[in-house]
Formats: C-alpha cells, sequence, structure tokens
C-alpha cells in the first residue's frame, strides 16, 4: 500500500471517530476508549466485503447502509457479476443511500440477508429505491464521505437529498434508528420487504406486516436465497404516532379471497404479499427527532417484542450507543498493543473487531430459536449461535477464540452440535446461516473446530457427542465425493468437482476425527481415521511433484496444468498454492515434495514467479488486490503457507515473509483488506500474525512461530492470567527472531505451544535487522 493511502487512511478513521467520552474496560483500572482505534471503512472498497454499520460484538443485528441494488440475475438468466461487489451491500466508492438494513454478512465471498430496509424521505412519496417508471430519482438518497461516521456500535450520515441526519447505533438484537428531520408536511419512513441483498425475482416467499396501533408495526419475512427458507420477524416501534400509512405490492395478485373487498392499499393494518414495500407518513417541525426501535426473532413477532422490551426499554439513543461501546471496549481491551506506528494499532484493532462481528446470536432472550428443522427449541446450557462460514474460519478465527473468546467458542461448538442433532443427513455444519445449510465450499471443517477446543481443553461441551457427530458426518456417502473418497481413499477427478482440494481436505478432517478419538480414548475410531487422514498420498504424484487430479482407473490426469486455477481439480487455487495444504503432517510434506531445500525452493518461486491472468480470470475470489507471485493471501486456502518455511529450515524466510503481507496485504483505508474477510478469517490471520504465532495446525495444540508486528502485546485470559508479549528491539527494519523465551526459558526450535499461552507471564523475541 503507498504510503499516501496510508495517510488518507488514518484522516479518514479521524473524521469517522469523533466520540471522545471513555469507558472504563474489564481489564484496567484505568479508563481507555480502544474504539477509537477501530476504522470500520477498512475493507469497505472492493474486494473487503464488510460492512461499516453499527452491531454490537456478535449481535444478531448488523444495522448498516446499503449503497446499491444490483439483481443476481440479468435479463437473459445470466449471472450479474456486478451483484458480487455489493456481498455486505455497501461499496465505499458509491455516494447513494438505500436505506439501512437490519442483516448483513461480514466478508464473505458469497452473500444473503440485507433484511428490513428503512429509509426516512421528505417530499412527494416515492417507493421506487433507484428511479421511477418516468425515469424520474427514486427515494435514494446522496450522501457525501465527509458526513459519514462510524465507529464500533455507531453509525451517522447525513442524507443530502432531504436534509436528513441518520444515525444509527445496535443492542444485540434491536437496531434503534435517530433521524433529524427538517419542517415538513410530508415526511415518509419506508419499510422496504422486497429489498434483499444477493436479490432474484423469486428470492421474497412472503412478506407479512400487522400495524398494531399508530406507532407498532410487526412481522415477518420469508425468503429463498443461499439460505433456502430463511424467516425473519421483526417489531418496529416508533417514538411518535404516524398520521397515516400504506404499502404497495409488486407482485401479480392471482387470488386474494374475500380481501378484495377492503381497499388494503391506505391505512389498512394488515399487509401480506411477495414483494411489499410499506410507508408511514409524518408530519415534523425543524430539527425534530424521530427514532425507531427495530428488534428481531428467528422465532416470531412476540420474540422480537420480549427483545425489543429486554433490551432496549426506553429511547435513550445515547445511552444505548454508549452500553454497546462498552461492550466493544470489553472485547477490544482483552489484548492491549503497542505498536511501531498508529497505523498499525488502526490495523490491528479493526482486524480484532472484524473477528468479533461473526458468528452471530441465535436466539431471542428467553433462549428460544429456530432450529435447522425449522421447528423452535430452547437453548438449554448453551447460547445458540449461526453463521459459521467453517471453510475460513476454522483456519484462525475459532483458534482465536480459544485464546480470547473460550466460552463463546464452546457456545459455538454445542450450537454445531445441536445443527447435528436436527440435520436429517446427520451432519454437522458445513456453512450455515439462519436455521439452513447452504453447503458451500469443501471439507468438514466443524471437526476441525471442536478438534483444536479439546487440543487446548476449551469448553465442558460432551466429548463423546461431538466424536459421534464427527464420525456421522464423515460417512454421509453422498455428500460433495464423500462415498468415493470412502471407497478409492482419494477422490475420483472423473466422477468430482475440485477433487485434488476435497481429498486433502477430508484427511485434514479425518485427522481432526482421529484426534477427537484419541482424547476419549477410542482405539477404533482412532485407527481407522488415522488411516483416512493419510489419504493425502493418493493425489500426490512424485513424477511431476504436485499433488494432481487422479481418475478412478487410477491414473493421474494427462491434461493438467499446475498453474491453472479452472478445472484442475483445485477449488480457488491452484496446484502451486493448494497443492501446499498437509497441515495434519507438514514434514511428510516436506519429504513427499523433495525435501526441506527443494520445498523452500518452491516457496521462493511461489512467492516472486508471474502468474497468468488466464489462471485466474474465472474467478470472484481471486483477483491481483490480494497476490503476491503465486501466493494468494486473498483467499484462504494459502494462509499457513508463509509459515512453511519453519519446516524447510529456513524460520528467516517465514519472517520476512509475514511482515511482508502485514505490511503490504493490510491497511488502515477503505481498500485495506486484499480479499474477502471472510467472516473473520482475513482478521484473524492479521491479529495472530501480528502478535508473532499462527496455528497452522488447528487440532494440535501448538503455533507456528514467525514474527511479530507489535512491540508489546499485554493479552488478559479467560482464566485470569495475563500474557504479555514483548518484542524487544522492534522496529520497521528489525523483522528477524533471534530468540523466543517463555517466562525466561528459550524455546528451542518454532513452536509455541497452547499452554505457554494460557499460563500467562511473558513471551520475549528478540528482534534484529539480519537473519541470526
Amino acid at each position: 500500500m503507498k504510503n499516501t493511502a496510508i495517510f488518507l487512511g488514518l484522516a479518514l478513521l479521524i473524521s469517522c471517530s469523533k466520540q471522545t467520552s471513555k469507558n472504563e474496560t474489564a481489564h484496567q483500572s484505568t479508563e481507555k476508549d480502544y474504539t477509537q482505534f477501530v476504522n470500520p471503512f477498512i475493507g469497505t472498497s472492493k474486494m473487503g466485503h464488510v460492512f461499516p454499520g453499527a452491531t454490537a460484538p456478535f449481535g444478531m443485528v448488523q444495522l448498516s447502509p446499503q449503497t446499491n441494488f444490483e439483481i443476481m440475475f440479468k435479463e437473459d438468466g445470466s449471472y450479474n457479476s456486478k451483484t458480487y461487489e455489493y456481498c455486505a451491500g455497501y461499496q465505499y466508492q458509491d455516494s447513494t443511500i438505500l436505506g439501512f438494513a437490519h442483516t448483513n454478512l461480514s466478508g464473505t465471498g458469497h452473500s444473503d440477508l440485507g433484511d428490513f430496509l428503512v429509509m426516512p424521505t421528505t417530499g412527494d412519496l416515492e417507493l421506487e429505491p433507484l428511479e421511477n417508471k418516468e425515469g424520474n430519482k427514486g427515494f435514494y438518497s446522496t450522501f457525501s464521505h465527509k458526513t459519514e461516521e462510524a465507529s464500533p456500535g455507531y453509525y451517522k450520515v447525513d442524507l443530502d437529498s432531504y436534509k436528513i441526519k441518520a444515525e444509527l447505533t445496535a443492542s444485540e438484537r434491536v437496531g434503534f434508528h435517530q433521524y433529524t428531520f427538517p419542517k415538513s408536511d410530508d415526511a415518509h419512513i419506508i419499510l422496504d420487504m422486497l429489498y434483499n441483498v444477493y436479490h432474484h425475482d423469486n428470492k421474497n416467499v412472503w412478506t407479512f406486516i400487522r400495524v398494531e396501533n399508530d406507532s407498532l408495526i410487526t412481522g415477518y419475512r420469508q425468503t429463498k436465497g443461499w439460505a433456502r427458507d430463511k424467516k425473519v420477524f421483526f417489531a418496529m416501534h416508533f417514538s411518535k404516532p404516524f398520521k397515516s400509512y400504506g404499502h404497495k405490492k409488486y407482485d401479480e395478485i392471482k387470488y386474494d379471497g374475500f380481501y378484495r373487498r377492503f381497499n388494503q392499499e391506505e391505512n389498512f393494518p394488515e399487509m401480506a404479499g411477495k414483494d411489499i414495500r410499506a410507508y408511514f407518513n409524518f408530519d415534523t417541525e425543524e430539527g425534530e427527532k424521530i427514532n425507531i426501535k427495530f428488534a428481531l426473532s428467528s422465532v416470531s413477532s412476540a420474540g422480537a417484542l420480549k427483545n425489543l422490551k429486554a433490551e432496549i426499554p426506553h429511547w435513550d439513543f445515547n445511552k444505548t450507543r454508549e452500553e454497546t461501546k462498552k461492550k466493544w471496549n470489553d472485547e477490544l481491551s482483552k489484548i492491549e498493543v503497542t505498536t511501531i506506528n498508529e497505523g498499525d494499532k488502526i490495523n490491528f484493532y479493526t482486524a480484532l473487531y472484524h473477528t468479533n462481528l461473526s458468528p452471530i446470536l441465535y436466539e431471542d432472550v428467553d433462549g428460544q430459536y429456530r432450529g435447522l428443522d425449522q421447528n423452535i427449541h430452547t437453548s438449554d446450557g448453551f447460547t445458540n449461535y449461526t453463521v459459521f462460514s467453517l471453510w475460513d474460519t476454522y483456519r484462525a478465527l475459532h483458534p482465536l477464540f480459544n485464546i480470547t473468546q473460550p466460552d463463546r467458542n464452546n457456545d459455538m461448538i454445542k450450537s454445531m452440535l445441536a445443527h447435528q442433532d436436527q440435520s436429517v443427513h446427520g451432519m454437522l455444519p458445513i456453512w450455515s446461516h439462519y436455521a439452513n445449510e447452504n453447503w458451500c465450499m469443501i471439507g468438514y471443517h466443524a471437526t476441525s473446530v471442536i478438534a483444536d477446543a479439546m487440543a487446548k481443553d476449551v469448553g465442558d461441551f460432551d466429548r463423546d457427542r461431538a466424536l459421534r457427530a464427527s464420525v456421522s458426518t464423515a460417512n454421509v456417502r453422498y455428500f460433495d465425493g464423500l462415498g468415493d473418497y470412502i471407497d478409492f481413499k482419494y477422490v475420483p477427478d472423473d466422477k468430482n468437482h475440485s477433487s485434488v482440494s476435497i481429498t486433502l481436505e477430508y484427511a485434514y478432517n479425518d485427522w481432526c476425527i482421529a484426534q477427537m478419538a484419541n482424547h476419549v480414548d477410542d482405539t477404533k475410531i482412532n485407527k481407522e481415521f488415522a488411516e483416512r487422514s493419510e489419504y493425502y498420498k493418493n493425489v500426490f504424484d512424485p513424477k511431476s511433484g504436485y499433488m494432481r487430479p487422479r481418475l478412478s482407473d487410477g491414473n493421474f490426469r494427462s491434461n493438467f496444468d499446475p498453474m491453472d486455477t479452472h478445472g484442475q481439480g483445485f477449488i480457488e487455487g491452484n496446484a502451486w498454492n493448494y497443492g501446499l495444504y498437509v497441515p495434519q503432517n507438514v514434514d511428510q510434506m516436506v519429504k513427499m515434495m523433495g525435501g526441506k531445500e527443494r520445498l523452500t525452493q518452491h516457496l521462493d518461486s511461489l512467492f516472486t514467479m508471474d502468474i497468468d491472468e488466464k489462471y485466474i480470470a474465472q474467478h470472484e475470489d481471486i483477483t491481483r488486490d490480494g497476490i503476491i507471485g503465486n501466493y494468494v493471501h486473498g483467499n484462504e486456502p494459502g494462509h499457513h503457507i508463509p509459515y512453511l518455511y519453519n519446516w524447510t529450515g529456513h524460520p528467516e524466510k517465514t519472517q520476512e515473509r509475514v511482515r511482508m503481507i502485514m505490511n503490504s496485504m493490510y491497511a488502515p483505508t477503505v481498500e485495506g483488506l486484499c480479499g474477502n474477510d471472510d467472516a473473520g478469517q482475513m482478521s484473524a490471520w492479521y491479529v495472530f500474525s501480528a502478535l508473532g504465532f499462527y496455528p497452522v495446525t488447528p487440532g494440535s495444540p501448538s503455533y507456528a512461530l514467525g514474527s511479530p508486528l507489535v512491540k508489546e502485546a499485554i493479552i488478559h485470559l479467560n482464566n485470569g492470567k495475563t500474557l504479555t508479549i514483548l518484542a524487544n528491539n522492534q522496529s520497521k527494519e528489525n523483522i528477524y527472531v533471534k530468540s523466543v523465551s517463555v517466562n525466561g526459558k528459550r524455546i528451542k526450535g518454532t513452536t509455541l505451544m497452547h499452554d505457554d499461552i494460557m499460563n500467562g507471564g511473558r513471551i520475549v523475541f528478540e528482534m534484529d535487522n539480519s537473519p541470526k
């Protein structure tokens, strides 16, 4: 990133973080506001796919501006690639706002949600968001980034088209809007039930609104998108009675029974249809504020009302804003860092912020939630969570939780086990959200999350039950080539997509199951899955030196290009980078690939070679922004690769690469994420690497040492202990680690153990400007 871009990013942060009130954190006797170091706009341009709006840590509500509306399919039925830009509903380069939606995914490469868009307007009522049939302006507003602010739990912007100031905050289950209006006899608040992220013509299944009284609205929406049967209920409470209301339907009404007797479009207290936009009219005085509390539930509108009354029983917007800011400070203050410069501190705390956005809370205040079976359940002994982007987050996010959020991670695992109980397939989640399995990506990486927690003695979840759930998942033969994997001991390329990637990931997942079995002393399962964990060897071609697609007749596929990311047996990668995925046995992989020096040469080339555009052109998730040579940091499969030099006898090269990646692929600017943040994984990589270590093999209690970016970090552990990480002689030039000691004892090798962290004390890195 250029220095000018970093300077602009710092200037943006200052303009976006004007709040100066201080809160006492959970870990400090002195007051310090860590939210001042978070810039929610980092990654909102191009590929980051994060949202800048208001949310509480792990909150069910993500109340955020939506800046454009791109339908998922073109008129000819082909995919509209512009949709991809709006996975979080927001792109920084836009100058329009369509409204504020209550649900948004953070950093994903496919998307959904965007539920319940709210937009305040004045003047003639307009119900089309972009432009009407006459070609005139829709209800969107222009805005300027000069009047836009964001910090954890708060968002503000001036809607220039209407001279309305919009402010947003949120508790866990309730979004809180505050709109300051000009004087008007024609003020409106639009509730757009048609708007969706990743919208298509048949996405809405049904929408329903009840006008309970002159200030309370309830209802729900059912959609068929990435989650094919998603139901979200709401309660919407205005601080001021509306004078009139109405709605417009956008779907063809084929049968409406005896409801045809009524004029349903105006002042009729029931609104029902597939695609609806409702409006509520007000008279306003100059500077008058209209507040809205908007609660969500997966269960019912009654559940949403319970959430509303429990979490925000008042109308004090600033009180909720400060309460949520306090919650954020409690989370952010778990790691206190001193950095080389201010930009690094902003990058660190923004990354830590992003790791606390999901998975999200998914139950009402009474513990009720909608399960995968679409029935209503009550959590017993845990808090239920959803949004499990496991192909991404098993790598570093959940391992980070085992240090910073062990209680939550325990609840998340129990949520996964509840999912498996409710699954008609008997499977743990693959990629699940909002009581739906969406089957995205490959592998069964809930096993990794569970094994990692077991290895690190996290949580009180039932270990035997977790093992049974994992074994059940790993034997569903109709899932993604799994039957062929079991029969052939690899996934045949002529029978399945992404055959090499799937084989490699299944083998790692099976190693995780073997580790679980070892923990509960089940020797039979341990033996079975330890054998399956070596199936990666069956897709390694010793002649070419690459992991390679293999056919069902046992032969390796002849038409093979190790540089190509299209149709070569790999998903979002190629043989050069994805072929380096054997985290369960890196030493064996090094031997297979020709030994330490040969693999060192391969890694050197990987980071310095050029990859032709034709090899990556067909992938949305791989762009030049996140590529160094043929190493793709902008996508997850290679996140462990910089640390592999530790296994080839060249830890200094790990140190070089890690520091280079942190300095070039992350920046305190709107383009400061080089790829999708993927529900916090990209940010978790940064948090770990900045602290000086990384979990190359989740499921084991070890971490690979790197080169810390911080000068000092104080981690306040859940067990009451404190760990101080100190990088002596730290500077921009001093990227090499001469030695590492734990509580005065020098580490031999390049491995840090989980107990070294959880026991507290001091980890000291001695830094230098040349390799030792």
